[in-house]
């Protein structure tokens, strides 16, 4: 692992505590987070990837848990999208990517992170449409590929989805997806490990500031709360690292 801000280790755990409280509100594990936190502090590129899906499986229990016990988990939605995602999470993961195409892939999905992040979608009720098998099974086959490619859980690109085409509400998109980041980012570490890829020993205290963010991120928005001040912090930092991993 390469980390050259050995003095701002202090920093990077707050951010990401601050991270994972943010995603974990909205149903989400907080890879695509975790992924441009790494890269600004110039984490390896197989550190990255591991490690991201390892928080995410922590932070997305969370939320899970969360969301759950307040009844927005939809069993069906769920299995349509992650019968096909999860093997191919599996195969994603299996693949290591040239670094150069590698940061183009991550930037172009830290770019999709920042729209979402910047576009407010209202929660009211609208009418909810049903999914087809068949949809599901293509969708969650090509976000369960990128998933375990890339080092994220999917949940990025399927809680909007789910909400734009009127799959489900917000809070049960955010039920659903965090499930789905939780088994993605399983079968994408398992994957990793069985190409060689290996982790830190000092990831438990990135687990511990995770768990901290994300305990209260699933509490606090699996009922009310406004997330306005650190969704802006967010985008600042995606922004960022999408521009150090594009430009420079």
């Amino acid at each position: 692992m390469t980390f050259i801000y050995d003095n701002h280790q202090l920093i990077f755990l707050i951010l990401l505590a601050v991270t994972a409280f943010l995603y974990s509100s909205v149903g989400h594990g907080g890879a695509s987070g975790y992924l441009a936190l790494m890269a600004l502090f110039d984490f390896s590129q197989d550190y990255i990837r591991s490690t991201a899906l390892l928080l995410n499986l922590f932070v997305a229990a969370i939320a899970f848990y969360h969301f759950w016990g307040k009844g927005y988990f939809k069993k069906r939605l769920f299995l349509y999208f992650a019968v096909s995602s999860i093997p191919f999470s599996f195969i994603g993961g299996l693949i290591t990517l040239n670094p150069t195409i590698y940061h183009i892939i991550l930037g172009l999905f830290l770019l999709f992170s920042i729209f979402k992040l910047a576009t407010k979608i209202k929660s009211k009720k609208y009418f909810i449409k049903k999914l087809n098998i068949f949809q599901g099974l293509i969708i969650g086959s090509i976000i369960g590929f990128f998933s375990g490619l890339i080092g994220i859980g999917g949940g990025i690109i399927l809680s909007p989805l789910i909400i734009f085409m009127r799959w489900g509400t917000i809070k049960e998109a955010a039920a659903v997806s965090a499930l789905f980041i939780w088994v993605n980012s399983a079968a994408g570490l398992i994957g990793q490990y069985s190409s060689g890829l290996n982790l830190e020993y000092d990831s438990y205290k990135y687990i511990i500031a995770v768990l901290f963010g994300g305990f209260f991120g699933g509490l606090l928005g699996s009922s009310k709360l406004k997330t306005s001040v650190l969704k802006n912090l967010l985008i600042i930092v995606l922004f960022f690292a999408f521009i150090k991993l594009i430009l420079i």
